[in-house]
């Protein structure tokens, strides 16, 4: 048997690492409206029909970035789903 061959991994292009901040930076910029969700008098004015789409296109992006082995895909959904669930959850909770 042939040992397979080290992965090398190529340094991240200037995209990516726009993406990364941006998602990072998109992420901060969604926990307001989680508060506002879970500690405002009421959910009523917030969709839960788009924030359970979010919900379910960051999942099925999650397990695409693990078929693809990509990090920057995977990592990033990990905290979308965190995200779109609580959202989903105070809607659902507190509408």
């Amino acid at each position: 048997m042939v040992p397979a061959e080290p992965v090398v991994l190529a340094p991240a292009t200037a995209l990516e690492k726009i993406l990364r901040a941006l998602s990072v930076v998109t992420m901060v910029m969604t926990v307001p409206q989680v508060l506002a969700v879970w500690t405002g008098p009421s959910a009523s004015g917030v969709s839960l029909v788009s924030w359970a789409a979010y919900l379910v296109s960051a999942c099925l992006w999650f397990v695409y970035g693990l078929q693809k082995r990509d990090k920057t895909i995977y990592f990033a959904c990990i905290g979308w789903i965190a995200l779109d669930a609580a959202i989903v959850a105070g809607v659902v909770v507190r509408g």
